[in-house]
């Protein structure tokens, strides 16, 4: 398959692939229609519900965001299609008392004894906003600039706050019933930790998970205009350069490389975290056959 035919052509989402087709360490390949990723999906138009419907036997919807952004943006239309399972698995630590990356971010006050924790703690402010530098860690300029290690510092934070979403997520992707799509806002962070992870857990080559991570860049216009176009998000998108934004292979290079020093790998980082060998065969089989 060719890079060019993974991806999926809807009117209202624009960083939409299947995972299919990407090369493993043993001369096979992932297959096509199991797994899909995306940007945010609260746009999809009746005709882009129906080719996910028909095209892909869409089953289950993995939502990365946070329950902020959630509420913010309101219910998507694949909510009203019975025939589909959301699952709702943030990787922000909900409620708590530390950001997603607590080294970059000062406390928050703790909350009195008693006391409802704050919800949303890490994607947003007192003023109710959305913290895009939380949401969208895209500050990487330049691979020897500190801003660099900050999207690789939050994607540590997802995997060391939130393994029980990341595991759920993983466990979505071995359904049988159907394809399954996991999202977040611009299908670039979040959703690409959650894909490389599944993707080497299987044996995907290094190369391509990184490559597959990276192909959000070919999209990079269109997804800044998507979230600029929601109150939750423009303010501070508009706030930064565009090409800021872009993302870059070495980010996830080397968040891979720091799972394989920290962790012996993702594989073995899962293990330590209630993933099982019949996950693991469960997660193969559907990915590779």
């Amino acid at each position: 398959m060719s890079e060019s035919s993974r991806w999926i052509m809807l009117d209202g989402a624009v960083n939409v692939r299947d995972l299919g087709g990407l090369p493993t360490a043993d001369g096979r390949a992932t297959r096509r229609g199991r797994v899909l990723r995306s940007d945010n999906l609260q746009d999809l138009t009746v005709s882009d519900i129906r080719l996910l419907l028909d095209g892909y036997e869409l089953k289950n919807v993995i939502d990365l965001r946070s329950d902020a952004e959630v509420r913010l943006e309101g219910p998507g239309p694949l909510t009203r299609i019975p025939t589909v399972t959301l699952h709702h698995l943030s990787l922000f630590s909900e409620g708590g008392r530390h950001t997603d990356v607590a080294a970059d971010t000062p406390d928050r006050p703790t909350p009195p004894a008693g006391g409802p924790a704050t919800p949303d703690a890490a994607s947003e402010d007192a003023s109710g906003r959305i913290d895009i530098d939380k949401v969208l860690p895209w500050q990487g300029r330049a691979a020897d600039q500190p801003e660099h290690e900050r999207s690789i510092g939050h994607y540590l934070g997802y995997v060391r706050d939130r393994a029980d979403s990341i595991v759920a997520a993983l466990r979505v992707m071995t359904r049988t019933d159907g394809a399954a799509l996991v999202h977040c806002a611009a299908g670039k962070d979040r959703t690409g930790v959650v894909c490389a992870l599944a993707l080497e857990a299987v044996g995907v080559t290094r190369e391509a998970v990184v490559a597959d991570y990276a192909a959000t860049g070919e999209r990079l216009e269109a997804v800044l205009a998507r979230l600029r176009g929601s109150d939750t998000y423009a303010a501070d998108l508009d706030s930064r350069p565009a090409d800021s934004h872009r993302p870059q292979a070495s980010i996830m290079d080397k968040f891979l490389t720091r799972m394989d020093e920290e962790h012996d790998g993702a594989l073995a980082w899962l293990t330590a975290n209630g993933w099982t060998d019949e996950d693991t065969a469960a997660l193969h089989d559907r990915l590779i056959g």
